[in-house]
């Protein structure tokens, strides 16, 4: 599996980049409407899923527009721009590069041209068989005939295109463009099969809108319905900014149809529900709503078990803002510490093209973060975050608490240790990079500088979701993984690591052995 070799620099220090979002998709069909900025304001309401570009496609039934470039959705796009936008129907995403390269090319939604006209596409996730795809895809351009033309004349840039934007959004929609007899819906049903991993699926011709789900469901799509017309979002955050009503979501294994004709829906395989339970702790936006379940009620909860499985005599239970708030107000509750605000967080630090020098570096946290000792000078702290990769922030994160007067510094994360990479559009660290392998909770806690550690069990993050378990993705936790990984990834899965005592550890799991070999 490529790994992205253009990144922004994240949180100011790339060395320490945390879990890093999927992407976000959005689509509508409202004729009568704005979509441009309609579909402006669902990404506006997806940007915590990708920061490092965005895009928007929109046809008046004739053409099909695009206008996408690098950067976060209000740095791409201006009241001009989206007002030349005209049409009736729109899809739109943000990026954050899990395979390719971070740069124009790469930003979508992509677009082709087909037998049929055009085709716009945006996609969520990551495919694992790729190298099979591109297989198939080299054995239907050789097939292809175009009114009696080889495709290669027809498109001559179509393999140097692929072959420059390295993402799996260009493998899907070069291989629907080769079904030259079919409709946008037939090549659908034709490649929508034959991929494997996760994906969520935004795209369109010059009339319908089209949106798919992978047949696990590893990636959350939802189904909102308009005064006058329809949307799809990854989230059901971005149906309420644009005055959507909920209906469904968007099944595992389904793609529906919206036109002219109303709203149709296809099975193309049957669905293995396996939810992603980071979304629950990281991704999703706390105002989400996935499975019927509240996100920042299922993180409250999270906290809750939090301070039972873990509890401590302390002063003060506060949050790393803001993905450890709602867990860290569970914890509250359910221990009867008092919560309160220790760390103020910069809300305009995030990601930056200013590549900070070492010493600057250093001090990252401080712009991202700064506590208030007049709050947590002299108490026993218990600080709640939403999970450790590396451990270099919570490392800084510790040792600043400290030099602000904090007498005891109790860490709790709100998910298991993570132990293992995703493959299904989350980029972690790599395994060897990951602090939870080869350590155990004490070893890491001394490592953090915390006094005690404590992560919330996997059965617990599973109770507090109300999902069963064997419905929900685990892979990073546990290493089962539900989906056959990639073929370049394997070796990955059985790395060395230095420890904490500078001795050599390998390991392998049951679960990602079975990944290894499952069909």
């Amino acid at each position: 599996m490529p790994r992205p070799d253009g990144r922004l620099t994240h949180e100011l220090d790339p060395q320490d980049r945390g879990p890093q979002d999927a992407c976000g998709v959005f689509g509508l069909w409202a004729p009568g409407e704005d979509v441009a900025k309609l579909t402006y304001f669902g990404l506006y309401a997806l940007q915590h899923r990708g920061q490092e570009s965005a895009g928007v496609a929109v046809s008046n039934g004739n053409r099909i527009m695009v206008f996408k470039d690098m950067g976060l959705v209000s740095q791409v796009f201006d009241e001009g721009t989206l007002s030349s936008l005209k049409g009736h129907l729109a899809i739109g995403h943000t990026r954050y590069s899990t395979t390719g390269a971070s740069v124009w090319a790469n930003a979508q939604p992509t677009f082709r041209p087909t037998a049929q006209g055009g085709l716009a596409l945006g996609h969520n996730g990551n495919l694992t068989n790729t190298d099979e795809l591109e297989q198939w895809l080299a054995e239907r351009e050789d097939e292809s005939q175009l009114v009696g033309t080889n495709l290669h004349d027809r498109m001559p840039d179509k393999r140097a295109a692929l072959k420059d934007s390295t993402n799996d959004t260009s493998l899907i929609t070069a291989l629907m463009s080769t079904f030259n007899d079919c409709s946008i819906e037939e090549s659908a049903l034709q490649v929508l099969p034959r991929l494997k991993g996760a994906f969520c699926l935004v795209f369109m011709d010059e009339e319908t809108v089209y949106a798919a789900r992978d047949p696990q469901g590893i990636r959350p799509l939802v189904l909102g319905r308009l005064e006058r017309g329809w949307v799809v979002s990854s989230e059901t955050a971005a149906l309420d900014i644009v005055g959507a009503t909920f209906v469904r979501e968007v099944e595992p294994g389904e793609m529906v149809i919206i036109n002219a004709d109303g709203l149709r829906s296809v099975r193309f395989a049957e669905a293995a529900p396996k939810g992603c339970i980071f979304e629950f702790v990281y991704l999703a936006r706390p105002d989400t709503t996935i499975s019927d379940r509240s996100v920042h009620s299922v993180r409250v909860e999270v906290g809750r078990q939090l301070a039972r499985e873990h509890p401590v005599e302390a002063d003060l239970v506060i949050p790393v803002p803001e993905s450890g708030t709602p867990s860290a107000i569970g914890y509250a509750e359910e221990s009867q510490i008092p919560y309160g605000t220790g760390l103020v967080k910069n809300s305009y630090v995030g990601r930056t093209f200013i590549q900070p020098s070492q010493t600057i570096r250093q001090l990252g946290i401080r712009l991202k973060l700064n506590p208030l000792p007049e709050v947590i000078k002299g108490k026993r702290l218990v600080v709640v975050d939403d999970s450790i990769v590396r451990g270099n922030t919570q490392r800084a994160l510790v040792r600043m608490l400290r030099e602000a007067g904090a007498a005891e510094v109790h860490v709790r994360i709100s998910s298991p240790p993570v132990k293992w990479p995703c493959f299904y559009g989350i980029d972690f660290a790599s395994r060897a990079e990951l602090v939870a392998n080869g350590l155990t909770i004490e070893e890491i806690c001394r490592s953090i500088g915390g006094d005690t550690l404590g992560y919330v069990s996997l059965d617990g993050l599973v109770t507090a979701t109300t999902i069963d378990k064997d419905k929900l993705c685990r892979a990073c936790f546990d290493g089962v993984y539900p989906v056959q990984v990639p073929q370049a990834a394997r070796s990955a899965l059985q790395e060395t690591r230095t420890d904490a005592d500078g001795l050599a550890s390998s390991w392998s799991s049951a679960g990602a052995q079975d990944a290894l070999t499952r069909p």
